[in-house]
C-alpha cells in the first residue's frame, strides 16, 4: 500500500504538519491491519466500502467516540482519493460511507458562586503582576473575548470614557463591547501602575508580561488556569472557560440571544444557541429540586 507516497503528498502538497502526517499515518496503519486480519486484503484496489463500514462497526463496538470516528473516515477519503488522482485507484470506497453523528457537547461553565470566589476571596500578588492577572481575568469574564482577541487589545482600542472597547475578532470583523463602571476604573488603576512600574515597555498593546512586552495565547492559558484551579475542578480551565461562562451568566439572567451574539463576535444566531441550551440544562436542575411534584417522585 503507498503510505510513503501519500505521506509526501500531506507534506509538500497539502502542507500537513508532522503531528497531523503521524496522526494520518496512525489511523491508516490501524486500517489496513484490520482489513489484512480480518481479510487477508493487502492491495488498495481490494478495498470497498463493505470493509470501511465493518471497520466503523469494530470502532463502535469498542467504544470509540463518534468524533473520533469521523476523523478516520476522514483520513481514509483523503487517501482513496489521494490514490484516485495518482491514478491507482478507480473510486473513493470511503466517500460512500455516512458518517455517524457528533452529539454536540455543551460548554462547561464556572458558577457563578465560583466566580465571585474568584474575585472576592483568590489573593493575588502584590504589585504589577497581581494587578496585570487580575485585569486579564475581569476582562474575559466581563466581555466574552477570544484569547486570541485579549493578547490583540491595544489600549487605543479603549475608550474609557464611553466604556467600551473596540474588538478585532475573527474574519477581521470589528465590535463594540461595553465595559462595566468597575472594570473602567481597574482598567485606569492597572495603567497608572504599569506607567510607574516601567522604564521601557510596549505601549501599544494593554495586557504585558513582567518583561513589559506582550502576552501571548499560551501565557494567557497559563494564568486562568493558575486562578481557576483555586476556585474549580473543571477539566478544562482555560480562556474559553469563561468566555462560556460570560455567555451562559448573561443567558441565566434573560439576556437577549441576539444581544448575546452581538457582544461574542459570532457569525450565526446557531453558534450562540447553545448556551441557551446550557441554561435549560441548569433550569432542568432547578426544577428537579424545587418542584414539589419532581420532589415526591424521589421520595
Amino acid at each position: 500500500m503507498s503510505l510513503s507516497q501519500f505521506r509526501n503528498y500531506l507534506e509538500h502538497e497539502k502542507h500537513y504538519s508532522p503531528h497531523t502526517i503521524k496522526a494520518y499515518s496512525r489511523d491508516l496503519a490501524q486500517f489496513q491491519a484490520f482489513v489484512l486480519e480480518g481479510y487477508e486484503i493487502s492491495e488498495d484496489a481490494e478495498v470497498s466500502h463493505y470493509h470501511i463500514r465493518a471497520w466503523i462497526v469494530s470502532l463502535m463496538q469498542k467504544g470509540i467516540s463518534a468524533r473520533t470516528i469521523n476523523r478516520k473516515i476522514s483520513v481514509l477519503r483523503t487517501y482513496y482519493g489521494f490514490l484516485r488522482k495518482i491514478g491507482q485507484q478507480s473510486e473513493n470506497p470511503a466517500l460512500k460511507i455516512i458518517s455517524p453523528k457528533v452529539g454536540k457537547k455543551l460548554p462547561e461553565v464556572v458558577h457563578v458562586h465560583q466566580m465571585e470566589a474568584l474575585f472576592n476571596e483568590v489573593v493575588f500578588p502584590e504589585g504589577f503582576e497581581g494587578l496585570r492577572d487580575r485585569l486579564l481575568l475581569t476582562i474575559l469574564y466581563a466581555t466574552g473575548l477570544r484569547n486570541a482577541e485579549l493578547v490583540h487589545l491595544k489600549v487605543e482600542d479603549i475608550d474609557l470614557n464611553a466604556g467600551r472597547l473596540k474588538v478585532l475578532g475573527k474574519g477581521n470583523k470589528e465590535r463594540l463591547v461595553p465595559l462595566l463602571p468597575d472594570v473602567v476604573e481597574e482598567i485606569k488603576q492597572y495603567l497608572a501602575f504599569r506607567k510607574e512600574y516601567f522604564d521601557e515597555m510596549d505601549e501599544t498593546y494593554l495586557l504585558l508580561k513582567n518583561d513589559g512586552q506582550r502576552l501571548y495565547p499560551k501565557f494567557v492559558y497559563l494564568i486562568v488556569k493558575k486562578y481557576l484551579g483555586q476556585v474549580t475542578s473543571l477539566a478544562y480551565r482555560g480562556p474559553h472557560s469563561l468566555r462560556h461562562s460570560f455567555a451562559t451568566h448573561l443567558c441565566d439572567e434573560g439576556a437577549d440571544l441576539s444581544a448575546i451574539k452581538n457582544l461574542m463576535g459570532h457569525a450565526s444566531l446557531a453558534s450562540t444557541e447553545v448556551y441557551l441550551h446550557n441554561s435549560i440544562e441548569q433550569l432542568k436542575e432547578v426544577y428537579k429540586k424545587a418542584h414539589p411534584k419532581a420532589r415526591k417522585k424521589e421520595i
